[in-house]
């Protein structure tokens, strides 16, 4: 059966600082749900755990006080709303989340790709597409290696462009210079460990092979699927819908490529 668009992993509202759009809200997210038709979706604002030293001057304020301003979220008999957030991993390879605090979210994604934060999840002095591919693979195996409850873990938007902000080069030229070996042995390890892989991707990259060999890769090699728009605002919402039927039509998936956090609960 082809997989079935019926959730939404990736969400924030008006509480992420990069959003902050007054009509984010909880209400219009869960709208949002139902006029689409989705069964489970998950509020992902950003935040770094007060618990973990080293946040950001933008992390720092994004606290779980600050987070669970969204509590309660509200309920529905046809959607499930899920209370999860989007940390984030220094360039010490810190995690932005403490133990203890992930027992209080529902899912948890981690941007290894946040590359654009220079100083915080990178050295600036990191320029050339061959270095950033190579510090970007040790970050995504750097995470596995990590003793974490990866069965609600999301590996966060995998070939997002945030990675080239710093590159002499692009997007591309960063992800061309990672193998296919190289590719497959890390999401041999994503498999092994439960994480999901989530499709977060713009229209543009859906007919396009350097975008999409990550995700075929990772398909080979037994890895699980989810969702999410990254909605930063009604707008994204919307567009949303497009995005998720062009990445499972490019990927031809199943019903059984779905994560299982998916359909868990």
């Amino acid at each position: 059966m082809r997989y079935i668009i019926d959730h939404d992993l990736h969400i924030h509202s008006q509480l992420s600082s990069c959003s902050r759009h007054p009509q984010q809200t909880n209400t219009t997210i869960l709208d949002y749900a139902k006029e689409i038709g989705l069964r489970h979706i998950c509020l992902t604002d950003h935040f770094w755990d007060e618990k973990v030293p080293g946040a950001s001057k933008w992390y720092a304020p994004q606290n779980y006080e600050h987070l669970s301003k969204a509590l309660p979220l509200p309920e529905d008999s046809e959607v499930r709303f899920d209370f999860g957030c989007e940390t984030d991993f220094d360039r010490f390879m810190t995690l932005g989340i403490s133990r203890e605090t992930m027992d209080k979210f529902a899912f948890i994604i981690v941007p290894t790709s946040h590359l654009h934060m220079t100083g915080f999840t990178m050295d600036k002095s990191i320029t050339k597409a061959t270095d950033i591919a190579k510090l970007y693979m040790e970050r995504n195996h750097a995470l596995l290696d990590m003793d974490l409850p990866f069965e609600k873990i999301g590996l966060a938007h995998f070939t997002c462009g945030l990675m080239a902000s710093n590159c002499e080069g692009s997007r591309d030229d960063i992800l061309n210079a990672i193998t296919d070996n190289q590719y497959a042995e890390f999401f041999e390890r994503v498999a092994a460990k439960g994480m999901g892989v989530e499709l977060n991707t713009p229209l543009s990259d859906c007919s396009s092979e350097t975008a999409l060999r990550p995700y075929r890769i990772a398909l080979d090699c037994g890895c699980k699927f989810y969702l999410g728009s990254d909605a930063h605002n009604p707008d994204g919402l919307m567009r949303a819908l497009a995005r998720f039927e062009a990445m499972v039509d490019a990927l031809n998936l199943t019903e059984n490529d779905k994560f299982a956090f998916v359909a868990r609960g």
